[in-house]
């Protein structure tokens, strides 16, 4: 019978020695203190009317910020809505984060191995396998990262990736980040399966779980999957358990659906706590060098807000020419509409 243990690096219950350096501890916490900040901003900002609907991703930075600093910069990243933090340690500005919840052109780096952001849920799984696939005939010596949420476990796309880089051996991880909310629809409605990370056994791929608010268990467990894939040993599907602590968008109101029982047993899980108690603890960050990162972070943020704002705003009939190479004469009709009305 198959076990499915929870791999832990820190607390009582690791069971696998920390192994990551500490410049990479510290910097991790840095960059998870940074997503910390600027989700906390740019709910205030949506609040103010100044951005669009907005995932936040409280309660889960250990989960993308470790796993994307697991990463080679060569690597193709293929995130969902709520990985901008990912993005970032990857490459793309959050400057253009925020001006993508603007609307705001300019919101995707291309200079960046990352596609752009799906809103769709798991569509971008089997983009991430032909990123691997191509990868691998081309002879890079890379792999492809796909992000999405345990909601994306339901989704047709989700197994059709997993079946197609099983049978291809494409070197590419899967990401799951089961924070056990699709939404409001909790996990025991979307699966019998007592584990997500089981799932792979079906495809031939290798299967994991890990405690995904354990910023070092996730980091060692994605550059485990990334070394056996540039191996040749195929794709990995990590289950990284976490917990989102605020709500799925800023449209959405959580206290609706979860119980607030549930939420205070997470909130004690904090990542972000976790992690600074264990690097004071071992004397490579004090409790004055955590403050001292969180204000440059506040900094960091209100100046990568006004950089954001200070670029002008869309032509709305952008929308139309980028479409097609020849706009029907439907749309280009919808276009001169448009036009005279915004003047």
């Amino acid at each position: 019978m198959e076990t499915w243990p929870i791999y832990r690096v820190m607390g009582p219950d690791a069971n696998d020695e920390d192994r990551v350096p500490d410049p990479v501890k510290v910097k991790i916490y840095e960059d998870m203190v940074l997503l910390r900040t600027f989700d906390e901003k740019t709910i205030t900002l949506q609040r103010q009317g100044r951005v669009g609907t907005f995932p936040p991703s409280i309660g889960q930075e250990a989960s993308e910020i470790a796993s994307a600093h697991a990463l080679s910069k060569e690597d193709w990243l293929a995130p969902s809505y709520r990985d901008h933090g990912a993005l970032y340690v990857h490459g793309v500005p959050f400057e253009n984060v925020i001006l993508f919840a603007m609307g705001k052109a300019s919101s995707i780096s291309g200079q960046v191995r990352a596609l752009p952001t799906s809103i769709p849920i798991a569509t971008h799984l089997p983009h991430a396998v032909g990123l691997a696939w191509a990868a691998r005939r081309q002879g890079e010596a890379v792999v492809a990262m796909a992000y999405f949420g345990d909601g994306g476990t339901s989704e047709g796309d989700f197994h059709e990736a997993l079946n197609f880089a099983g049978v291809l051996k494409a070197p590419v991880i899967f990401f799951c980040q089961n924070n056990g909310w699709a939404i409001s629809v909790p996990v025991r409605w979307q699966t019998a399966s007592p584990t997500l990370a089981q799932k792979a056994l079906a495809y031939g791929v290798h299967g994991q779980r890990v405690d995904g608010n354990d910023a070092l268990a996730v980091y060692q467990a994605v550059k485990a999957a990334r070394e056996r894939a540039l191996a040749g040993e195929g794709p990995t599907l990590i289950e990284a358990l976490t917990y989102r602590l605020g709500p799925h968008t800023t449209a959405d109101d959580p206290s609706r659906y979860r119980p607030l029982e549930e939420w205070e047993v997470w909130r004690q899980r904090d990542p972000l706590v976790r992690l600074g108690r264990y690097l004071a603890e071992r004397g490579l960050l004090s409790e004055a060098e955590q403050a001292a990162i969180q204000e440059r972070a506040r900094a960091w943020i209100n100046r990568a807000v006004e950089a954001a704002e200070a670029t002008p705003p869309v032509d709305p009939t952008a929308m139309f020419r980028y479409l097609y190479a020849e706009p029907p004469p439907r749309l280009l009709a919808q276009m001169q509409a448009l036009q005279e009305e915004i003047g």
